[in-house]
């Protein structure tokens, strides 16, 4: 049996969820499970859900919990990578609130943009201690990377060490999804090919028994049926012909077209939800203040008034709190998530077939995309590894834009591995939605102030 060390287990909620997924198999179900967490109380909580799960599914592995990193690395046959440097507090509201100061709104700031790019720049940095941890103690482990910014922070693991890695979203499967259920059809009678970068892939097939499902998602447009979060990514797929993975909230700021200071009926046409993450992440918090004993055993009866009027308090909407409710409501225990991280091991160690979307090096998967890229394709997994499937060329219009992205992206990945400031200035004027709203002065003084203000979170630069 495999050991599979969890660093950042303090995501309560994310390690239940692929804990089960792992127990759920058999052949996984005595696993050794290593805990790692820098919190002594979301460790012990994650302890105790894991034993939970175990003892619900009727399954023995071992299940440990260490704050010493490097004791739940020794030996590990995979890790999984699921942390958040510098929390919401102080880093993420530090990411939202300078740059709003001039003048810059974002929905989400976790992928690119200046909230991206900063994210970026405090994580690696710790993952590449991490990595050098796994050098030493498993050199022949795989990591699952599920830490964002993705795309970056994969590119710095690939670039900079030795160690084996894929980093993991579940954009691709959840939106193939939405979009079965927005023209009616079954999902497991769609076929799709999808490719590109993180949160910037596009489905370049999408078919049921041979025939092209994309009338049928036209004919949406035509209707007036667009769901009104889904805006943004309709309007693109009109005009670019092909249907990007990752939701409209976190598109609109990849791109220079939909949020502007001086355009709100941008915002409202579009329904872009400003400050979005911020608001989900207060959620979050409130509904695990009400839900820890719940979430550590699903027997425990939910305080249903405690949970709405706290999640009320912190902004909910009544769709936010029903899935909330739903989820602490019953046993969960059985319910597969849709991650890949579990299929990938279980794969790995029986050799049964799957295929995963993973990002990896563009190492001649898709040409017109730089080499030195990460480039998100489907990969066959199986006692082999994770083995990416070569795509040939994208269509030039998609190129162009995910160009964009990559411009960003390998500047900041150069400024992390780098230390030069420089790249960190260039990233940011090279940002789509940064460069929409702010002159090169605004840029290098927002750089400065959000460098300042995250202090000690960040390295030194020169």
């Amino acid at each position: 049996m495999p050991k599979i060390a969890f660093l950042g287990a303090g995501s309560t909620v994310f390690a239940k969820d692929l804990l089960t997924d792992i127990l759920t198999f058999p052949e996984l179900a005595e696993s050794t499970i290593a805990l790692h967490d820098i919190d002594p109380a979301r460790l012990e909580t994650t302890l105790q859900v894991g034993q939970w799960v175990a003892m619900a599914l009727g399954v023995e592995p071992k299940i440990e919990a260490h704050l010493d990193r490097r004791a739940a690395l020794d030996g590990a046959d995979y890790a999984i990578g699921m942390f958040q440097v510098g929390g919401y507090e102080p880093c993420t509201v530090t990411d939202f609130e300078i740059p709003k100061r001039f003048g810059l709104r974002q929905t989400i700031g976790d992928t690119l943009g200046i909230g991206g790019i900063m994210r970026a720049l405090r994580t690696i940095p710790v993952y590449l201690e991490m990595c050098r941890d796994m050098e030493e103690l498993c050199p022949d482990v795989t990591l699952l990377n599920y830490v964002n910014p993705m795309a970056m922070v994969t590119w710095a693991i690939l670039r900079a060490t030795r160690i084996r890695t894929v980093g993991l979203c579940h954009s691709v499967q959840g939106t193939a999804a939405q979009l079965a259920e927005v023209i009616d059809v079954p999902l497991n009678e769609i076929n799709y090919l999808c490719a590109g970068i993180n949160h910037v892939a596009f489905y370049l097939r999408f078919e049921r028994d041979g025939q092209d499902l994309y009338p049928l998602l036209h004919q949406v447009i035509k209707e007036g049926r667009v769901p009104d979060w889904n805006r943004v990514r309709f309007d693109m797929f009109k005009r670019l012909g092909y249907f990007v993975t990752e939701s409209s909230e976190h598109f609109a700021e990849y791109v220079p077209w939909f949020i502007k200071r001086d355009r709100p009926d941008l915002i409202e046409k579009y329904n872009i939800p400003l400050d979005e993450y911020i608001r989900r992440c207060k959620v979050q918090i409130a509904g695990w203040e009400v839900a820890r004993e719940v979430i550590m055993d699903p027997t425990v009866p939910v305080d249903q008034e405690a949970l709405v009027r706290n999640l009320k308090a912190a902004g909910a909407i009544d769709m936010e709190i029903d899935h909330i409710r739903g989820l602490l409501s019953g046993d969960q225990s059985g319910q597969p998530s849709q991650e890949y991280g579990a299929y990938i091991i279980h794969a790995i160690e029986t050799g049964q077939p799957r295929v995963i979307y993973g990002n990896l090096m563009n190492d001649g998967l898709i040409d017109n995309l730089p080499r030195e890229a990460c480039v998100e394709v489907p990969c066959l997994v199986d006692k082999n590894g994770i083995q990416p499937t070569r795509i040939g060329a994208l269509p030039p219009q998609l190129a162009a834009l995910i160009q964009t992205n990559i411009n960003v992206q390998s500047l900041t990945v150069e400024a992390a591995l780098t230390g030069k400031r420089e790249h960190i200035y260039h990233a940011a004027l090279l940002d789509p939605h940064t460069a929409a709203e702010l002159d090169p002065d605004q840029i290098y003084q927002l750089v400065d102030a959000m460098i300042e203000a995250h202090g000690d979170w960040l390295p030194a630069f020169n």
